[in-house]
C-alpha cells in the first residue's frame, strides 16, 4: 500500500518514512503544501499523512480542497496544536482522524492500518481467502496452517492482491500501490516479483490461488 507524507519538519518525516517501509509501505515525501497538494491529486495514494502546519499552503486547505474535489483518500492529520478548537477544524476540513505531536509510531501504524482497513470495509485486520491468511499488522502470512516468509515487496504484492480479492490488478495497479514515485524498474519487474510469490504461495498448495490473465493482469481467487 502507499502513503504520501506532506510534512516540513524533515526529520520526523524521514524517520516516518523509514518505520513505513519496513513495515512494508511504499511512501513518497512532501515538504511544503503545494507540492503535497500536486502529489496528492496525481497520484494514486491509499493514505495520506498531513502535518497542519506547512509553509505554501496548510493541512487543512489541502484537507477542504481534496475533499471538494472528491478525493476520498484516508488522511491523518498530524499537528504541534493539541486544543480541541484544533483537532475541531481539522476534522471538519475532512480528516479522518488526528494525531497530536509528539506521538507514538505504534499508535500511527495502527490507525494507518485501521483506516485502511476502514476504507475498503473490511471488518477484520486479518486478511482471508479460502485456506490463505494475510495479517498486514503482525506482518505474517499462512497458508493451511503453515508460516509462509516472504520479503517486504512480495509481502506488499500479496496484502494488495488480498484487498482486491476476485478482481483482476492489472501491473500498473501494483506499480502504482507498491511501489513509490522513484520507480524506474524494468518492465517485467512485476512479473518477476509475482512468480516469487506464487511459487511460494501456491507451490505445494493442492489447489491454485494466484492467477494470470495474459494481457490483463493478476487475481487472487478460488477460482480462475
Amino acid at each position: 500500500m502507499r502513503i504520501l507524507i506532506i510534512e516540513d519538519e524533515r526529520r520526523l518525516a524521514h524517520v516516518v518514512k523509514k518505520g513505513l517501509i519496513e513495515d512494508g509501505f511504499a511512501v513518497d515525501l512532501a515538504y511544503d503544501g503545494e507540492d503535497g497538494m500536486f502529489m496528492a491529486e496525481t497520484e494514486p495514494y491509499d493514505l495520506i499523512i498531513l502535518d497542519i502546519m506547512l509553509p505554501k499552503l496548510d493541512g487543512v486547505a489541502i484537507c477542504r480542497r481534496l475533499r471538494q474535489k472528491k478525493h476520498n483518500i484516508p488522511v491523518i492529520m498530524l499537528t504541534a496544536k493539541s486544543n480541541v478548537e484544533d483537532k475541531v477544524t481539522g476534522l471538519d476540513s475532512g480528516a479522518d482522524d488526528y494525531l497530536t505531536k509528539p506521538f507514538s509510531f505504534l499508535e500511527l501504524k495502527s490507525r494507518i492500518h485501521a483506516l485502511i482497513r476502514r476504507s475498503r470495509g473490511e471488518s477484520s485486520p486479518v486478511l482471508k481467502i479460502a485456506d490463505l491468511t494475510v495479517d498486514p499488522i503482525k506482518h505474517t502470512v499462512n497458508r493451511n496452517k503453515h508460516h509462509i516468509k516472504l520479503t517486504p515487496k512480495e509481502f506488499a504484492i500479496l496484502e494488495f492482491l488480498m484487498r482486491h480479492k476476485d478482481e483482476v490488478v492489472s501491473r500498473t495497479m501494483l506499480i502504482e500501490h507498491v511501489w513509490d514515485y522513484n520507480f524506474e524498474g524494468l518492465s517485467n519487474v512485476v512479473d518477476v516479483f509475482v512468480a516469487a510469490l506464487r511459487k511460494k504461495i501456491d507451490g505445494k498448495a493442492t489447489f491454485k490461488l494466484i492467477h494470470t490473465l495474459h494481457g490483463v493482469g493478476y487475481k487472487i481467487s478460488k477460482s480462475v
